[in-house]
């Protein structure tokens, strides 16, 4: 009976359940991911492995992730939207630990698909790609924008893993991924989390200034004080010492005047939506008059709330441009030039600028560079097609010789 409920159980395990919340799913493989000692930890995210053939060691600490990426893939096969149940009440307080977790999860599958390529398992390879490309929009999900940064940052570093290891992908690996990046949950952009900041923020504080006057009836200088204790941050790392004397001048010295300002600010989210919905050449021609009346705002919680936005725009356009760069690397490799110029910049006006990178003499891949340049930044991956010594696939310094340390 003993022998006959173990191969029930092992018949019933085949099978993987599409009807659970994705969320609890991540949750039991954020629990699952090892806790490797420091001296592991170091040796396997400190490391430059770009190019290099993974020794024994390296094989048996990605290995250590195993049950936390199968749980991964077991949620990006579920039919039923991803919820995180994140309780928003505490407002800018609001705690969001899962995304570290999953941050660390595209981390951990850059490392293992090179794993996967150098022993020949496509299929794993592409698996694990797939399920990391499929959290990245799930934990985007809540609307903060703090979540959508996540997502644009394993969004990036699964499209540099790619553009890293091209060459070594089959032709059937390389369609697979067209399709499924193809299929993928739709992302989450900067200018779609502007309601949840604003309540996170401005809505929240609305009610809680309230709730201060209440406690301190006749006293204004504690309501006031409370204001700065708990809705006031400032960065003294930043230079940022001057936010809450700017607050209480602008307000008259009052928590009334404070409750004013949050009001009026209020309204620049609805400018700002407008803003950040522009496609790229309209925000890159309007980008300095915006910033500029934004700096010479009356309102100091405007003029403190609008540099995050602006970077994560910029940040986004040079996310959109690296994932549209992917598709249309895989469309050369699947339709030669025609694919190619079928796929546009979204930074730009028609296909992406090609040209072949050498690299110390030998022609390694091919380099793709987007329209995009805000701020000095470049939009630029290489596909590596050729093994040989590492260089760097994307950012500022694209083709620079890769060092042996990593920055963690």
């Amino acid at each position: 009976m003993l022998v006959l409920a173990g191969a029930t159980l092992g018949a019933g395990a085949q099978s993987i359940r599409t009807d659970i919340n994705p969320a609890l799913v991540y949750g039991r493989a954020f629990l699952a991911a090892p806790n490797l000692a420091q001296a592991d930890s170091d040796y396997l995210f400190s490391n430059n492995w770009q190019g290099q053939k993974f020794p024994e060691r390296f094989g048996d600490l990605v290995a250590t992730y195993d049950a936390e990426i199968q749980l991964v893939g077991a949620a990006a096969k579920s039919k039923v939207p991803c919820d995180w149940g994140v309780d928003m009440s505490p407002g800018p307080m609001t705690l969001l630990p899962h995304l570290a977790r999953a941050k660390a999860v595209a981390t951990v599958t850059r490392l293992r698909v090179m794993w996967h390529l150098q022993n020949q398992r496509q299929s794993e390879a592409c698996d694990e790609m797939l399920a990391a490309f499929v959290l990245a929009r799930n934990a985007s999900l809540d609307g903060t924008l703090i979540s959508t940064l996540v997502q644009m940052a394993m969004e990036n570093i699964l499209c540099s893993t790619i553009a890293a290891n091209f060459g070594q992908f089959s032709p059937e690996s390389l369609k697979r991924l067209t399709e499924a990046m193809n299929a993928a949950p739709i992302r989450h952009s900067v200018a779609e989390c502007m309601p949840t900041e604003k309540a996170f923020f401005f809505d929240w504080a609305l009610r809680k200034i309230p709730e201060f006057q209440k406690q301190n009836p006749g006293n204004d200088a504690l309501v006031m004080e409370a204001i700065h204790q708990s809705l006031i941050v400032e960065s003294p790392e930043e230079g940022d010492t001057n936010y809450w004397p700017r607050v209480a001048q602008a307000a008259g010295g009052t928590s009334d005047g404070v409750l004013q300002l949050l009001r009026d600010g209020g309204k620049f989210y609805e400018r700002a939506v407008a803003f950040l919905n522009l496609p790229y050449p309209e925000f890159k021609s309007r980008e300095k008059a915006f910033i500029k009346e934004m700096e010479e705002a009356a309102n100091p919680f405007v003029a403190k709330a609008y540099p995050g936005f602006i970077k994560s725009r910029q940040k986004e356009f040079r996310t959109l441009a690296a994932l549209t760069m992917v598709r249309a690397a895989l469309e050369y490799k699947s339709r030669g030039d025609a694919g190619f110029k079928s796929v546009e910049d979204p930074c730009g006006k028609g296909p992406f600028a090609f040209q072949r990178f050498v690299f110390a003499g030998v022609d390694r891949g091919f380099q793709l560079k987007s329209a995009f340049n805000l701020g000095d930044n470049l939009a630029v991956l290489i596909f590596v097609e050729k093994e040989g010594p590492p260089f760097q696939v994307d950012g500022n310094f694209p083709g620079r010789a890769l060092p042996a340390s990593a920055p963690r």
